[in-house]
C-alpha cells in the first residue's frame, strides 16, 4: 500500500500527531517505524514541566494530551509524553504494554520511587523497551529487550540488566563503567495507576517538578535544556549558556528553543 493511502486511512487525530512529530515514512509496523516514530518524537516534542509550576492540573485522559502537545504543540513529562506516545503506537497496531519505571540517575533516594512511565512494544516477538519522557539523556531509539547486548546510538552506549529485586535496569557506559539510569519490571498497568505517581509530582512539596522549570528537546546538533533560568544549548561538545533576564526574554527562548509558546 502507498504512503499516502496508508495516511488518508488513518484517524485524523493519528495523522495530526504524525504530522507534530514530522513523520512521512512507511507505516508496517516494523522495528524498523518504530524506531524512527521514537525518534521523530524526541526531536519535536519537548520534556517540560511548565503546567506544574503554574498551578495547572494535569490530565492523562487522550483526548486532553492530544489537545496540549498535538494540537497547541505543547510538551509534557513522562506520564503525559509516553501515555499519548503508547496511544499512537496502539493505533499503529503494535503491541504495547505500560509499565512503571524507578529513576536511579541523580536520586537522592534509595530505592528511588516508582514515578516514571516507559513502554514495552513488541515486534515479531522481540520486546523493545521505548521511552519519549526523559529530561536526560536516554535512548532516542527503543533498546532491545535482550540481558547485557551492548546497544550504541550515536556517541552514546545502553544496555538491559537483569536484576532479581528491580527487573531490569537500563544503564549507560560512561568513561568505561556501566551506570544506571531507571529501574522498571514488566507488571502491567492501568491508566488509573499513573494518577496517584503524577498527583506526588504535581503537588508534593519535595517534587522536583514543583520547583524550577526544567526543559529538554533533542536536535540535530545535540540537545537544548532549561534548568531555572537557564538554557544550555548543546552543539557536538560544545554548549553554549544564555541566561534570560526577565519572563519576557525567557518566553522568546522558549519559543526559539523548545517551540513552545506561552
Amino acid at each position: 500500500m502507498e504512503k499516502s493511502q496508508q495516511l488518508q486511512q488513518l484517524k485524523p487525530e493519528v495523522r495530526a500527531y504524525l504530522d507534530r512529530i514530522g513523520y512521512t515514512g512507511p507505516l508496517d509496523g516494523s522495528a524498523a517505524v518504530l524506531a524512527k516514530l521514537q525518534r521523530c518524537h524526541l526531536y519535536a516534542v519537548p520534556y517540560e514541566n511548565l503546567d506544574i509550576l503554574r498551578g495547572i492540573p494535569l490530565s492523562l485522559k487522550i483526548d486532553h494530551l492530544h489537545d496540549k502537545i498535538v494540537t497547541r504543540r505543547r510538551g509534557g513529562y513522562c506520564f503525559e509524553l509516553n501515555a499519548l506516545f503508547g496511544w499512537l503506537l496502539r493505533e499503529l497496531g503494535y503491541d504495547v504494554t505500560d509499565l512503571v519505571a524507578r529513576f536511579w540517575r541523580d536520586s537522592t533516594d534509595s530505592p528511588p520511587k516508582r514515578r516514571h512511565q516507559v513502554l514495552k512494544v513488541i515486534v515479531d516477538g522481540q520486546p523493545y523497551l521505548c521511552d519519549v519522557g526523559v529530561g536526560g539523556i536516554v535512548p532516542r531509539e527503543p533498546i532491545a529487550m535482550n540481558a547485557y547486548e551492548e546497544q550504541r546510538q550515536g556517541e552514546e552506549t545502553y544496555r538491559l540488566e537483569p536484576d532479581a529485586q528491580y527487573g531490569w535496569f537500563l544503564t549507560e557506559l560512561k568513561h568505561g563503567e556501566w551506570h544506571r539510569i531507571y529501574s522498571f519490571t514488566e507488571e502491567p498497568q492501568l491508566a488509573g495507576d499513573y494518577e496517584f505517581a503524577t498527583f506526588w509530582c504535581e503537588n508534593a512539596p519535595d517534587s522536583i517538578f514543583r520547583q524550577t522549570p526544567i526543559l529538554a528537546i533533542r536536535t540535530e546538533e545535540g540537545r537544548n535544556t532549561a534548568f531555572g533560568s537557564e538554557v544550555r544549548l548543546f552543539k557536538g561538545t560544545e554548549v553554549e549558556v544564555l541566561t534570560p533576564e526577565n519572563d519576557a526574554e525567557f518566553d522568546s527562548a522558549l519559543e526559539k528553543y523548545f517551540g513552545i509558546k506561552r
